[in-house]
């Protein structure tokens, strides 16, 4: 029990790390920062989800210590619990009967590698959906208040240039740069969203499986399916961007992180 503690608190504290360096404004920063679900699903892989929920808690309170306010939330959507949530699930397990050399055994048949890479492009999706309220929730003011804070964030004068002829040209590439991110931005989100979960599930279980603590056997990852409800939903998606408003910025998101779940599917295959 006393190790199950120090594993969650210690994972706590390295993801809450992880995250803070970004803070410091150095590329390498932003390297630590999408590590950060990696010690709480190292912790879920090699000990429990228990552990896991433990390490996110103590994640979250001292992102709370530290920074406070909006950070908090994006740390729990776009950290905490996809982290804890994927970690759950890879190591799901339910009996199945088994023959071997002609004789019944028992068995465990574990949650699929290509079911968990679905669940992380949805969650990629989710956390689109819980950060598009704070930019509104229409697609005429979600474009403008994005577009806002974007060119603040660009530094880009959306104003007259101060009477000089010459800035003009330069003003209007910054604000067709800005239109395009805006458009660029929400689906980017997903797929950033994504591909990170993959990756830092797939280290994490390889760095539990090193340590012998890995319970599950590693999957056969080039054999990795879909359900055929996946491809459905892509379809659907797809079409549905086309459509304006809204609803065609949300299917945009869902088509992205689809893709990109099938371009891993594809990989994974490829490298077979």
């Amino acid at each position: 029990m006393m190790q199950f503690g120090l594993i969650g608190i210690g994972a706590g504290a390295a993801a809450a790390l992880l995250f803070a360096s970004v803070a410091s404004g150095s590329f390498l920063s932003i390297i630590l920062f999408y590590l950060a679900p990696l010690p709480l699903m190292i912790a879920g892989l090699g000990w429990s989800h228990w552990a896991a929920l433990l390490a996110a808690l103590t994640a979250t309170l001292a992102v709370a210590v530290l920074f406070g306010g909006v950070s908090v939330v994006a740390f729990v959507a776009g950290i905490a619990a996809p982290a804890w949530w994927l970690s759950y699930l890879a190591m799901l397990g339910r009996p199945v009967p088994a023959i071997t050399n002609g004789a019944p055994e028992a068995g465990i048949e574990w949650y699929p590698p290509g079911r968990l890479v679905l669940w992380a492009a949805l969650l990629g999706v989710l956390l689109v959906l819980v950060a598009i309220p704070n930019f509104g929730l229409d697609a005429v003011s979600f474009r403008s208040h994005l577009s806002d804070a974007l060119s603040s964030m660009l530094q880009v004068t959306t104003g007259p240039s101060d009477g000089h002829a010459a800035a003009a040209p330069a003003v209007a590439r910054a604000k067709r740069l800005v239109e395009l991110m805006v458009a660029v931005v929400p689906p980017a989100a997903a797929i950033a969203a994504t591909v990170t979960s993959v990756i830092n599930l797939w280290l994490a279980g390889r760095v539990v499986k090193f340590s012998g603590r890995l319970a599950r056997p590693w999957p056969d990852l080039s054999a990795m399916t879909f359900p055929p409800l996946a491809a459905a939903a892509l379809a659907v998606a797809l079409a549905a961007s086309f459509v304006g408003g809204m609803a065609g910025i949300l299917a945009g998101v869902v088509t992205a992180a689809l893709v990109v779940a099938y371009g891993i599917l594809g990989f994974a295959v490829l490298h077979a």
